[in-house]
């Protein structure tokens, strides 16, 4: 059996970064033997260095060089997947997809755990994709480990999908838990950040931005909405919150903060803060995990959960979008 090789090229270096190449090494010889696939990371770049592999390490940040453009690095490496991990700043919209343009106009499909450049651009990024016949892996931006995307993408297709309910924000699922157990706003977020749950900046989180963002992007892979354009209604998590979780607690329910997607109100996102009973799929979650419901109209209801936040379920989440482009672009 032939074995062919993909190099892979890794934009961003943080935790996600590191988790997936510790992934992709650790799992290279069983997943050679499974798709006769090399997965191979050839190349790691950071904000203004980079380094090419020889071997399965990385090495040292201090042993990198000064960072080439992307064309460059890929032309030099042969990747044919190039990977973005690295944080969902707005201001690198622009620059991330730029990088996913080249990396098709050059024959690499493009894995992101991104989401800034998807939300900002994604009618054009789509668009090149689809014409350069190159994958789009975006399972990673829509909830880490949880296969959101891939649900809403394949599982569903051509379902009567009437609306999608999700709590896909583990910071906002766990700070609203603790504090129906009584704790603080303060508090809750402080042990969430000991517990590696939350990230130092918690804004987005607790606007309810992030889960609207991957929302927006379900709902664009449901009904081809226009993510850039679509408008929000968001509820925040704020202090007075906790005597609200604490209320939801003492009468038998759960408060979340579930963001919706429905054909009945086009072109808006909402995320609101809902005491679900114990019935409701999205209160049973526990901590950081992650829920999405999918109502398919007169056959019901399907939810996926599980998946907690952490770097290693957005790696997995990547490595699982690399395996698909090499594998079947066409469903990446």
């Amino acid at each position: 059996m032939s074995v062919l090789d993909v190099p892979i090229v890794l934009v961003g270096y943080g935790p996600v970064g590191q988790a997936y190449v510790r992934l992709v090494r650790g799992r290279s010889d069983a997943l050679e033997q499974r798709y006769a696939y090399r997965l191979r990371i050839a190349a790691v770049t950071g904000r203004s260095t980079q380094c090419q592999l020889a071997g399965p390490n990385v090495p040292p940040r201090s042993e990198w060089g000064p960072r080439v453009p992307l064309a460059r690095l890929i032309v030099a490496t042969g990747a044919r997947v190039v990977v973005q991990a690295y944080p969902s700043d707005p201001g690198f919209a622009a620059v991330a997809a730029e990088e996913a343009l080249t990396a098709w106009r050059l024959g690499a499909h493009v894995v992101t755990a991104t989401k800034c450049h998807v939300l900002a651009h994604w009618r054009r990024l789509r668009r090149a994709s689809a014409d350069a016949g190159l994958g789009f892996g975006v399972s990673a931006t829509t909830g880490a480990a949880l296969p959101a995307a891939d649900v809403a993408r394949h599982a569903l297709l051509g379902y009567d999908i009437r609306a999608v309910r999700a709590c896909l924000n583990g910071t906002s699922t766990y700070v609203v838990d603790r504090m129906g157990d009584g704790a603080s706003l303060a508090e809750a977020v402080a042990d969430a950040r000991q517990r590696g749950i939350a990230e130092a900046d918690t804004a987005a989180d607790l606007s309810g931005a992030d889960a609207a963002g991957k929302v927006r992007i379900l709902a664009g892979l449901l009904w081809d909405w226009d993510v850039s354009t679509l408008d929000t209604d968001l509820a925040p998590i704020t202090a007075a919150t906790a005597e609200e979780a604490v209320a939801a607690r003492r009468a038998g329910t759960r408060l979340r903060a579930v963001a919706v997607a429905s054909v009945d109100r086009p072109g808006l996102v909402s995320v609101q803060l809902e005491r679900l009973g114990e019935t409701d799929p999205l209160a049973a979650i526990a901590g950081p995990e992650k829920a999405v419901s999918y109502d398919c109209g007169e056959i019901g209801v399907v939810t996926v959960s599980g998946g907690a936040s952490s770097p290693l379920g957005a790696a997995t989440a990547l490595l699982k979008d690399t395996l698909t482009c090499a594998t079947d672009p066409a469903v990446a």
